[in-house]
């Protein structure tokens, strides 16, 4: 079945769950298949296991021997060769090449209604900002989607220079890629329609499905906890690619719930109005641009211009834009709208 043909059927099964979340998801998901010759998944890229009381014991004990990920960077003032950097500056086609969503609304996504065609969101604001500092040109950027469960792959592989993809640092995951300084917070929530029984991560996802992405803490967190903080009975065989796919798999009525980032998961309810945050965060999770084990004086860089987003009112001013609106209430903020302190090794 062509991509034309998918669409429209995917359409006419979304009528029904509100005009502008189904419109919303429709138009992205055009834009996906237009995009996945870019982003064809080549597996999982071994950093998330597949279940089994063995996989939650080796994230445990991984846990133990490693505190606090996120504050594992390298220092923004350190010195040392600048080869990563130098070999950007050399190419041919003078651009960094960036791993990103573009299917996230609000941090990566390509709005149908932006007649430029171009790329918006609050990550894709950081990649500009990181490509000015770099090749002094905030537009000097090769972007291309990568999946969920591509990340890791693309960065070991050289197929690109960083990922800026709503990606959290973790114990197993600092093993495989360099991370910068954490530059968002967030924390695991559960996404259900609203007239759904289910009230959170807890009981009441007894013999329900959920959905999660491959190669996500989501997912190591269900894996982990199943039997213990959700039911046994709780299905979590659902997994996709691409985080966005559980949202039409919510919409099309094949699984009752999905579990990602609150911070993705406000932005999916934004767009459509039948489905919630359902309970409050269960983790407490920190994003980081992910870059190769050997790329140290890219790391540094991009240490320096975190320090210096957050400190001339960049990143608050890309989270009014982008980020206000769906995850702070009223008066009071989200926690996540304040960027978090960076700590180095």
């Amino acid at each position: 079945m062509n991509a034309h043909r998918l669409s429209q059927r995917l359409r006419s099964s979304l009528r029904g769950w509100g005009g502008v979340g189904a419109m919303a998801v429709a138009c992205v998901l055009t834009v996906v298949f237009v995009l996945l010759p870019l982003s064809q998944s080549k597996g999982a890229d071994g950093s998330v296991g597949t279940g089994g009381q063995g996989v939650a014991d080796g994230r445990q004990a991984k846990a133990e021997e490693c505190a606090n990920p996120q504050d594992q960077s390298l220092s923004p003032t350190g010195g040392g060769a600048t080869t990563t950097i130098d070999e950007i500056k050399a190419r041919k086609d003078r651009r960094l090449i960036v791993g990103v969503d573009t299917n996230s609304y609000r941090w990566g996504y390509l709005d149908p209604t932006n007649a430029s065609g171009a790329l918006e969101g609050f990550d894709i604001d950081l990649v500009h900002r990181i490509a000015q500092d770099i090749l002094g040109d905030p537009n000097a950027v090769s972007f291309k989607a990568i999946p969920t469960s591509r990340r890791i792959e693309a960065i070991e592989s050289g197929e690109v220079d960083m990922v800026v993809r709503t990606m959290t640092i973790t114990c197993d995951r600092i093993e495989q890629v360099a991370f910068s300084a954490p530059y968002f917070r967030t924390g695991q929530q559960v996404l259900a329609p609203k007239n759904s029984t289910i009230t959170g991560y807890n009981a009441t996802l007894a013999d329900k499905k959920v959905c999660s992405a491959e190669s996500s803490t989501a997912l190591d967190n269900l894996t982990a906890d199943k039997g213990d903080k959700i039911p046994a009975s709780t299905d979590i065989s659902t997994t996709v690619p691409n985080q966005l796919d559980c949202l039409v798999k919510l919409q099309l009525g094949e699984v009752d719930a999905v579990v990602t980032d609150g911070a993705l998961a406000a932005s999916q309810a934004a767009q459509d109005p039948a489905v919630e945050l359902k309970g409050a965060p269960f983790t407490d999770e920190y994003y980081g641009v992910a870059m190769n084990l050997k790329a140290d004086d890219l790391v540094r860089q991009v240490n320096r211009t975190l320090r210096n987003y957050i400190d001339d009112g960049g990143w608050q001013a890309s989270y009014a834009k982008w980020l206000h609106a769906t995850l702070d209430q009223g008066e009071k903020k989200s926690p996540s709208a304040t960027p978090p302190t960076a700590h180095y090794r």
